[in-house]
């Protein structure tokens, strides 16, 4: 309704304040003008009160329209005297209106909201971003939308006819039983209709038989190489692989005291612990993750792009083999990484994508989920991955994801602003936020890990160094990892409460949260004695 209201009472407004100018000096007229200029202008203070849109982008509008008010009536009072002009300049105004600015007015609100957004090219690990909510829409299926229970798609199909819209189920989970996943679709919206995709998503909520509609975002990762390597760090891990001595994130994190602690508590696993990797795949035959490497689908055991192998080899190279890096396990019996592509070859993919991931991840009862990535997103719109997170929580998997590289507040990103993950920051070699890590100090779960100058695999046996907090965190993702095989029964909260004890403050504390500490929190991980 705003979309008509707003442009109907401006026009009101405008009028009246025109014919208070020319009948000036007639008092019951000039009455009559204010009386309708006011009621219209006050029409239109409500109706841009009630509008969708930030209030920056609302002021914006404001002064923009008492700007054309104040401009166009003052025009109009110095030809008032010469009724010829005054009415052929009057006709000329609205014939104007009726052309362009008539559209301009109704493409305001609601539509307005797609103006404002403008694509994110900086996930996790990008580099430049707009400050301005991203809504960069996958090209084949724009909206995931929830059907009401006890209805089905079919219900809303003349409503999808009236746009032209073609439609597929979005999610499959295995446990359908246990969420509503199952009633999302996923809505391509035809080229022609992109411009009222605020109008289509009003149109299927007063179907009464949709419950939820949301954008289905694109994300796109940009990988941050670093030319350099850092500085070596002394040996003193009891392992031999070559690369230690370009980990500095080792010493941060002090990992000779978590080998120490496993070593003289005697910790032993209950089982091995899978991390899944999810992003652009995983290079299965690289000569340091080959050893710990557990195969879903042969098709996932590859990685053009290099991202999601980098963030393998943090997760879960293979230590003490004479070769490249190391993690978190000195004889490697504690956790085993997999892979499931979220993004292409190009580093690219959709919300959809990475709900897909999260599904099939949990479906194959994997311990932790790393998730490298995220875009801006608006924190209001996380219906569809709030049920995925939950949904693999359920399933016993421990949700970590990056908290993004905008410099900016990762309340504003997704998945990091999901409920019921854990958000990673990037800290440098001095223990600051790094540059261009996101802060989490108004996120739920937040803490800090190695991100600036990571040492780490790249397919066909190379390797490189990147910064971002994706790679920082593989890094929290690993050590979890080691926690849930030595108590698979760990939840999401009972592990953030043991890295955020165990933790050490940075020297951006409040921005990152605290750093973890590995060889501290593994002896607060309760032995799972059942």
């Amino acid at each position: 309704m705003t979309e008509l209201i707003y442009p109907i009472s401006y026009l009101v407004s405008l009028s009246g304040l025109i014919g208070w100018f020319y009948v000036q000096d007639n008092k019951r007229r000039s009455r009559q003008m204010s009386k309708l200029f006011l009621g219209g202008f006050f029409a239109y203070l409500i109706s841009l009160g009630m509008a969708q849109g930030e209030l920056p982008y609302k002021l914006f509008v404001l002064f923009r329209d008492l700007v054309v008010l104040g401009v166009v009536s003052q025009f109009f009072s110095f030809f008032r005297k010469n009724k010829i002009l005054f009415f052929g300049l009057l006709f000329g105004l609205y014939g104007m209106i009726g052309v362009k600015g008539l559209g301009i007015l109704q493409a305001t609100f609601p539509e307005n909201t797609d103006a404002l957004n403008t694509e994110d090219t900086d996930p996790a690990i990008g580099e430049n971003t707009s400050t301005k909510v991203a809504t960069n829409l996958d090209e084949a299926g724009e909206f995931l939308v929830e059907i009401n229970e006890g209805h089905t798609i079919a219900d809303i199909q003349s409503t999808l006819d009236r746009f032209g819209i073609t439609h597929q189920r979005a999610f499959h989970p295995a446990k359908a039983a246990f969420t509503d996943l199952d009633d999302f679709y996923v809505l391509n919206i035809p080229k022609n209709q992109l411009g009222n995709l605020a109008t289509i998503e009003k149109q299927l909520y007063k179907t009464i038989m949709v419950d939820w509609v949301e954008e289905n975002e694109v994300i796109k990762i940009a990988p941050i190489e670093s030319t350099k390597l850092p500085k070596p760090i002394e040996q003193k891990y009891g392992i031999n692989d070559p690369g230690l001595e370009q980990m500095w994130g080792f010493e941060a994190m002090g990992i000779d005291q978590l080998y120490k602690s496993i070593k003289e508590s005697k910790i032993q696993p209950q089982r091995k612990a899978t991390i899944a990797i999810l992003d652009t795949g995983v290079d299965a035959k690289h000569e340091d993750l080959a050893g710990n490497y557990k195969s879903i689908r042969t098709k996932y055991d590859k990685d053009t792009q290099g991202h999601g192998t980098h963030c393998a080899g943090i997760a879960g190279a293979v230590s003490n083999n004479a070769t490249g890096v190391a993690s978190f396990s000195q004889n490697n019996d504690f956790v085993q990484i997999t892979s499931i592509p979220v993004l292409n070859n190009f580093g690219m993919g959709t919300q959809k994508s990475i709900i897909d991931g999260i599904i099939e991840a949990a479906d194959n009862n994997v311990d932790v989920i790393s998730m490298s990535l995220g875009g801006r997103s608006n924190p209001t719109k996380q219906k569809a991955y709030e049920q995925a997170i939950k949904y693999a929580n359920d399933a016993g998997a421990i949700v970590i994801v990056a908290a993004g590289n905008s410099n900016d507040n990762a309340k504003n990103y997704a998945p990091a602003n999901v409920k019921g993950v854990i958000a990673v920051s990037a800290v440098d070699q001095q223990l600051k936020r790094a540059s261009f890590s996101n802060y989490v100090n108004e996120l739920g779960m937040g803490v800090a890990a190695p991100g600036v100058d990571i040492y780490s695999t790249f397919p066909k046996n190379e390797y490189k160094t990147f910064n971002g907090t994706s790679m920082a965190t593989p890094y929290v993702s690993g050590f979890v990892g080691v926690m849930k095989s030595i108590n698979p029964a760990l939840t999401t909260a009972e592990v953030y409460k043991i890295l955020q004890s165990s933790g050490i403050g940075t020297n951006t504390t409040s921005e990152t949260g605290r750093l973890i500490q590995p060889g501290d929190a593994v002896k607060l991980v309760p032995v799972n004695l059942n």
